[in-house]
């Protein structure tokens, strides 16, 4: 969520930087927490400028995409029962249904995605990233197809997506580029950079925010 503050003396710039990936259930609950904390901030005295960077749980995933159910089921064992319903009830605190419909896979074109809505805005970046949440992760839609990311841009105006996604070289070297500039020397998501000093991992709450921006703002 960008706020332009550029011709304004008074309001306080604070620039997010996020680390995520499309398919961590906690980058999407982290996001509605930050933006709670974003809309309690006091419009007078803070501006805002978030970022998202691509960061790659299972970089070796398989493209054509693999049951999420049944990729949560080999990965977590008996653990994936507990941890669906931990999802669940998350989720519902923010009233969406976390759905395990679908595929999951490999999340390379949502970030070269990602990038493409970034030179079109911040706020189109930081609203596309609510979108393809929003149908991964409480619609059953796979993240990996070109269809239902250019769908996804399209709901939030960003134009031409379609012929960028065709060429799969379109955003490659931007994407590595920030893969190794903000998510090497990081082990998990999502991880917040804030006016970057304050150092934030896992999905904070809204008051963990609130008070980071006061900290970077002293």
């Amino acid at each position: 969520m960008s706020q332009s503050v550029g011709n304004s003396t008074e309001k306080k710039l604070i620039k997010i930087d996020v680390s995520s990936d499309t398919v961590c259930p906690w980058c999407f609950v982290g996001k509605r927490n930050l933006d709670k904390a974003i809309a309690a901030a006091s419009k007078d005295q803070y501006g805002f400028e978030v970022r998202w960077h691509p960061f790659q749980l299972n970089p070796s995933a398989p493209k054509e995409g693999i049951n999420k159910k049944e990729y949560y089921r080999t990965k977590f064992g008996s653990e994936s029962e507990r941890l669906e319903a931990r999802m669940s009830e998350v989720f519902k605190s923010h009233g969406l249904e976390y759905n395990l419909s679908g595929l999951t896979g490999n999340t390379l074109d949502s970030h070269r995605l990602m990038y493409f809505a970034g030179q079109q805005g911040l706020d189109k970046q930081h609203n596309l990233m609510e979108e393809l949440s929003l149908g991964y992760f409480t619609q059953g839609k796979y993240i990996g197809d070109q269809e239902f990311l250019v769908e996804s841009a399209k709901k939030v105006g960003i134009e031409g997506a379609a012929e960028f996604l065709q060429d799969p070289n379109n955003g490659l070297k931007e994407v590595n580029e920030e893969l190794e500039k903000y998510s090497a020397h990081i082990t998990g998501v999502p991880y917040f950079v804030i006016n970057g000093i304050q150092k934030l991992s896992g999905a904070q709450p809204p008051e963990v925010f609130l008070r980071a921006f006061e900290v970077v703002t002293k």
